[in-house]
């Protein structure tokens, strides 16, 4: 293809700035990236916990892909409700999806739909201070709270729940956050897997920090700990499993406190029904065996565990896009190496990476190497690419402007940074986010004002 290649990824999270990366290396190439919401970075802003300062400080690096002059910001346009997949192929040469798992799989047990019963998503996003999730949310007048899922989510949400606000307050976390959580009950939080703790999914630096909380003990059963063959083969020849097991041994044996609160990491345990009068009052379990090739088999016997709060956190999918194929059973966009099919024929000129592209595995890290061989099959395609009819860059942002589609322009963003450093720097923080929408968009509206 000749002259210069327009671009539009559709996501502004790690796997879309990865792909915008991998783009911008090409001088024939600009790209926009659109995000439905007013603020880059995706699940970096709004799904790493607040608490994790290292790994957010990735956003430095995401931000200097976005401040190359042939990257663009746009945010606040939605696919489907602002613009549809046939009018961006009007803008631009090739559009690639990058809109990860948003959506939190079901228990699919009775009771699940009592009120005190969440996804941990729901949770991660209050405290994270997504516009999506409303303010009042969560009380946390809880006393004891289950978390379902063995995996670095539902790490993440019990490190929190055993947090006090003084001890967050360093972080970004808005201020009616920090109050909640301030004034919380919680004083038992269960984190409970089905299988044992050879084939728990979280990391084991995750792990560990739940045993250096200041005001939690940690309380772990060691006749959940024993291994079958499968779990002992895991053990002796996955180091990273061997570190987890080894930690969790440790913990067994630890003399309690008497902290204020307690974090009970308990296995082989499958939620059967949520028990109720009205709200979440109980958790009740089915205790399993191992089969010794690494699954498990109920027993029947079960155990019923206090709970006033129920978060799941036992997988994720993606949510279909308007005029974009969608594999309902897979929760992804159908691709071969990026390139997205229907009927197990190519689109022409649309691309996917990210959890929508493979499903909700591996770590941040992982999106470069997936942008990449979606960029690459981009690139191969150039010369069957069909030429979008509108060539000037700013025919979109007019068309959208004329459609009551207020668009948030890097400037835009930019003005919403500032506004939460100033917050922050009012309050003796470092920033504090800026969690409802409206309140976002007139940030960004001083941008304009310049």
């Amino acid at each position: 293809m000749s002259g210069s290649v327009r671009v539009a990824v559709i996501g502004s999270g790690p796997a879309g700035l990865y792909a915008a990366d991998e783009l911008s290396k090409h001088d024939a190439v600009s790209v926009d990236v659109i995000d439905r919401l007013p603020c880059p970075y995706g699940l970096l802003r709004y799904g790493v916990a607040p608490d994790h300062l290292k790994m957010k400080s990735l956003e430095i690096t995401l931000r200097k892909i976005l401040e190359r002059p042939t990257v663009r910001f746009l945010g606040g346009i939605e696919l489907g409700s602002g613009i549809s997949v046939a009018e961006l192929r009007e803008y631009y040469d090739a559009v690639i999806y990058a809109t990860g798992s948003p959506v939190d799989r079901r228990l699919s047990i009775p009771g699940e739909e009592l009120p005190g019963s969440f996804s941990a998503t729901e949770f991660v996003a209050w405290y994270c201070g997504h516009p999506d999730a409303a303010v009042d949310a969560f009380t946390l007048h809880a006393r004891s709270a289950v978390v379902v899922g063995v995996g670095n989510v539902a790490v993440d949400v019990a490190r929190i729940l055993a947090k006090t606000a003084g001890e967050l307050d360093i972080t970004d976390m808005p201020d009616h956050v920090l109050k909640v959580l301030d004034a919380s009950a919680v004083s038992d939080i269960y984190i409970i897997g089905r299988r044992g703790p050879a084939q728990a999914k979280f990391t084991t630096k995750e792990l560990r920090e739940l045993g250096e909380q200041a005001h939690a003990d940690v309380v772990v059963d060691p006749a959940e700990l024993v291994l079958d063959q499968a779990g002992k083969e895991l053990v002796e020849n996955n180091k990273a499993v061997r570190r987890n097991v080894d930690t969790l041994q440790e913990w067994s044996t630890r003399i309690q406190q008497g902290r204020a609160r307690r974090i009970h990491l308990r296995f082989l345990l499958a939620p059967v029904a949520v028990l109720g009068s009205g709200r979440v009052e109980a958790v009740r379990c089915e205790r399993n065996e191992l089969d010794g090739c690494g699954g498990v088999t109920g027993t029947g016997i079960t155990e019923t565990l206090p709970a006033q709060l129920l978060l799941r956190s036992v997988g994720y999918r993606g949510l279909p896009l308007p005029g974009v194929p969608f594999d309902e059973r897979s929760g992804v966009i159908p691709n071969v190496a990026g390139r997205v099919q229907h009927n197990g024929s190519v689109v022409i000129g649309e691309y996917v990476v990210g959890w929508i592209k493979r499903g909700p595995t591996g770590v941040i890290g992982t999106n470069k190497g997936d942008a990449k061989e979606t960029v690459e099959q981009l690139l191969d395609d150039l010369d069957a690419l069909p030429r979008a009819s509108h060539r000037d860059p700013d025919a979109i942002i007019e068309q959208l402007n004329q459609r009551g589609v207020g668009v948030v322009s890097w400037a835009g963003w930019e003005a919403i940074d500032a506004a939460e450093q100033a917050l922050g720097a009012a309050a003796g923080r470092t920033r504090i986010k800026i969690a409802d929408r409206a309140a976002l968009l007139l940030a960004a509206a001083t941008a304009l004002r310049r």
